[in-house]
């Protein structure tokens, strides 16, 4: 940001902190850690405020100007918002803006994320197996790995130790199971860390969406990081999404958190195609009797409250988490944990379906 020198290092400082008090609608982080403000300038109790290009609906941009109005008031200052960097826009047929169109991913029919509130609740293992159970029935199926901090799926499809390869300035996807794979995990080495801000993910993630070359597909599952922050605010504001599904497990915690996630995708106009329940209950090797260890309906609860499609449970299974670790996911077998994924993947062609053309 920058700001006129005769600017107060200590107003400076209270104006930082009141931007910093206001979160974008829908996600965790704040508008600074989202590095979407351009600058400010004070003019005696006036201050000019100049946010990066936002595209957005008309009311998620009136919820930003409204905060951070709010979060300068008490300073004495009078707020005026803007935002730069805008494309001309058509106008609606009752006068409204339109925001700027979303770029597609060439080649590519449906953009499919897989979202979670908070980690640890199975999302990378219903990515791989929902991308696996797709490609069984014969569609074409990529799967992006958008967990930059903590990529799992090389590891889950048995993809350790590999590197994309890139060819005319398009990095060229691995092939396994019959599915197109990119990850960031085979862009660095096996245990390097990456560490990086906020607007450099932004950018590495805009460049996975559009400088892959996919070729055609019918369905792109996106595994997405736990949380709503800044891979989430690139991914919706950037591309056309077919549909999210969330995932969650039967304890309130995570019902908490895959609340902000269904309400994240709610404020950002994607439909959420449905909801599945990981851990949903445990089969007793011995007993065979059925154990609900993290509760019971907790998934069904939060389809009910947000009043999106319950696609169903997967059970605590430690084959599940065996196949995962050796790279061969469970829903490659015929087994009953792989028809339950045959099933999902059905309810997602059939929910796909039914969306208005």
């Amino acid at each position: 940001m920058s700001q006129q020198s005769n600017q107060s290092d200590e107003l400076q400082g209270k104006i930082i902190a009141a931007l910093g008090t206001v979160r974008y609608p829908g996600f965790d982080k704040d508008i600074l850690a989202l590095d979407m403000v351009e600058e400010f300038t004070v003019d005696g109790d006036s201050i000019a405020v100049v946010m990066k290009r936002l595209d957005a609906d008309g009311n998620v941009k009136q919820q930003v100007v409204d905060g951070v109005v709010s979060a300068l008031k008490p300073l004495g200052l009078s707020a005026a918002v803007t935002f730069g960097g805008e494309q001309k826009k058509e106008p609606h047929a009752h006068g409204r803006e339109q925001p700027a169109p979303k770029k597609p991913i060439e080649g590519v029919k449906h953009i499919i994320p897989v979202a979670s509130g908070k980690g640890g609740v199975g999302k990378s293992t219903a990515s791989v197996n929902l991308a696996v159970a797709l490609a069984k029935k014969g569609v074409k199926v990529g799967l992006l790995d958008l967990d930059v901090y903590g990529p799992s799926i090389p590891t889950m499809l048995g993809l350790s130790g590999q590197h994309a390869m890139s060819k005319e300035g398009k990095l060229i996807p691995a092939d396994k199971f019959g599915i197109k794979v990119i990850s960031i995990g085979l862009m660095i080495d096996k245990g390097a860390p990456l560490i990086w801000r906020g607007p450099m993910v932004a950018r590495l993630v805009k460049q996975l969406f559009y400088d892959v070359a996919w070729g055609e597909l019918d369905y792109l599952i996106m595994d997405l990081p736990p949380g709503t922050g800044d891979v989430q605010l690139s991914l919706v504001q950037s591309l056309p999404i077919t549909g999210a599904l969330v995932i969650t497990t039967p304890q309130d915690v995570a019902l908490r958190d895959a609340e902000k996630a269904v309400n994240m995708f709610a404020q950002t106009g994607t439909t959420v195609l449905g909801i599945v329940e990981n851990m949903s209950y445990f089969i007793c090797p011995h007993c065979k009797k059925e154990s609900h260890i993290f509760g019971k309906g907790g998934g069904m609860k939060e389809s009910k409250r947000a009043n999106v499609p319950f696609m169903g449970g997967i059970p605590l299974e430690g084959r599940i988490v065996d196949t995962g670790d050796c790279g061969e996911p469970i829903a490659l077998g015929d087994n009953e944990i792989a028809v339950i994924f045959s099933g999902l993947a059905d309810k997602l062609m059939q929910a796909v379906g039914k969306l208005p053309a």
